[in-house]
């Protein structure tokens, strides 16, 4: 028996192939939208996928489980609570998989989401790991998830799914075996930079011992930490778990439609453009009203952060290669079928005011400053007193809340997001000179204090 873990980066996500020696079959859980290194693993091994498991309808990437069963005929498995509407089998409390020497046994594990289950792996007779997928990871547990496709801010509810989670950790998790080791479906929300060594096996007892979840022993007390640490989810969450329990169509399909073409004479003013090409290029000039989200690791997680879905798009990169990396890109959050067109671009008539640095260190009472970071980021660190809090994923609803009397300076952590904002605000006539503070942010960042992105 083999366990293979496989990890978009640019996700800070993993997903799993469990194989059979005895049979030669593969069973995957939560496979992504791309499906080829499944398939190519399938083949390395000389063995069949014959089955696919979700631990839920996944909020922040597109799953590719669809795909899959297309292709290899793989039976797929989720639980009922998910309501998937394609072709599938429920896998709730008790069910079990059985494959040669290996039976996989459903635990349902409501909190993260209604649907959140995880999968104890049992190994000729003895339990050896659990997939707790986005119900506990290492140092962390998951956030609670609004899944309707209007979700917004509910506290109730977050406090109901909170209240569930604390009992799936306690009474479904902590009851195992503390050898068992634990495969989660993401990085901890606190080491968003931080690879999980593929070398370094954690098991239930060194969470016990370790994780903030597992050790707060009252039920209100692991709510109200809980929620604190809980960010106002992005416009793109309920739209991946909606495409989700339907199933995304063929990634080379759907991304085959997208149009590419040359830069248009004339753009529709209902459509958005994001340049994607590196900060200090797009500063020396780009297409008005453009929105740089530059290619990088949170290239996804910032496009469904600022563009609402069913939100038309224009794509801008620098050249073909990027754009055809880019579309793929999208699609790993269902975001492909909202590209208007796609084409390349080295400049335009709009350039980007600089800021001086000198002037503002000494007279920064002479501006208004927008702090882009998320609402935990900017209560854990403050970095200028004044500075007005708005979270980069709420910034085009609430540009109304910006005041218009002064020259205006944005920032973030580390530069990325403050060239989104400030590209955004720069289109906005009615406000004064947008400056992008950019990664000079770290020089003002006294403190060395590691934050997540989203």
């Amino acid at each position: 028996m083999k366990v293979h873990r496989f990890e978009n980066v640019n996700l800070a996500y993993y997903s799993y192939a469990i194989l059979s020696e005895l049979t030669n079959e593969i069973i995957l859980i939560d496979p992504e939208r791309n499906i080829e290194d499944y398939t190519k693993y399938a083949i390395g091994n000389a063995a069949r996928i014959t089955a696919v498991i979700l631990t839920h309808a996944h909020e922040n990437f597109t799953g590719g489980h669809l795909e899959l069963q297309e292709f290899t005929g793989a039976f797929l498995y989720c639980s009922r609570h998910t309501q998937a509407t394609y072709q599938h089998r429920t896998f709730d409390e008790g069910d079990e998989i059985r494959i040669g020497e290996i039976t996989l046994r459903a635990l349902n594990t409501p909190g993260h989401s209604p649907d959140s289950i995880c999968i104890l792996l049992i190994c000729s007779g003895k339990a050896e790991a659990v997939f707790t997928g986005d119900t506990l990871l290492i140092g962390d547990c998951g956030r609670p998830v609004l899944t309707g496709i209007d979700a917004g801010v509910c506290t109730d509810e977050m406090e109901r799914l909170g209240s569930q989670l604390y009992r799936s950790l306690r009474e479904c998790l902590m009851v195992l075996d503390p050898e068992i080791l634990i495969y989660p479906a993401h990085r901890a929300y606190w080491s968003d930079e931080e690879v999980l060594n593929e070398e370094e096996k954690r098991t239930i007892g060194t969470e016990m011992e370790s994780n903030w979840s597992l050790r707060d022993k009252n039920e209100a007390d692991f709510v109200r930490n809980l929620l604190a640490k809980q960010n106002v989810q992005p416009k793109y969450f309920p739209y991946n778990v909606w495409l989700n329990k339907r199933g995304a169509e063929t990634l080379l399909v759907s991304v085959g439609k997208v149009n590419i073409g040359r830069r248009p004479f004339i753009f529709d003013v209902d459509v958005a453009i994001i340049d994607t090409r590196p900060r200090d290029i797009f500063n020396r000039g780009h297409l008005p009203g453009a929105i740089n989200i530059q290619d990088g690791p949170r290239f996804e997680r910032s496009l469904g952060s600022v563009l609402s879905p069913d939100e038309l798009y224009y794509l801008v990169a620098e050249d073909e290669h990027k754009i055809n990396t880019l579309i793929k890109r999208a699609a790993n959050i269902g975001y492909e079928v909202f590209i208007d067109m796609a084409f390349t671009s080295q400049s335009g008539v709009i350039v980007t005011a600089l800021l001086d640095l000198e002037h503002f260190k000494s007279n920064s009472g002479f501006y208004s400053i927008i702090d882009l970071r998320n609402s935990v980021e900017a209560r854990s660190k403050t970095i200028f007193p004044d500075a007005i809090n708005i979270p980069l994923h709420q910034l085009r609803e609430r540009i109304a809340e910006i005041p218009d009397d002064k020259p205006l300076v944005v920032h973030c952590s580390d530069g990325y997001r403050s060239a989104i904002g400030s590209s955004i605000l720069t289109g906005q006539d009615h406000l004064q000179k947008v400056y992008d503070l950019g990664p000079e942010v770290g020089m003002f960042m006294h403190n060395n204090i590691r934050v997540s992105s989203y």
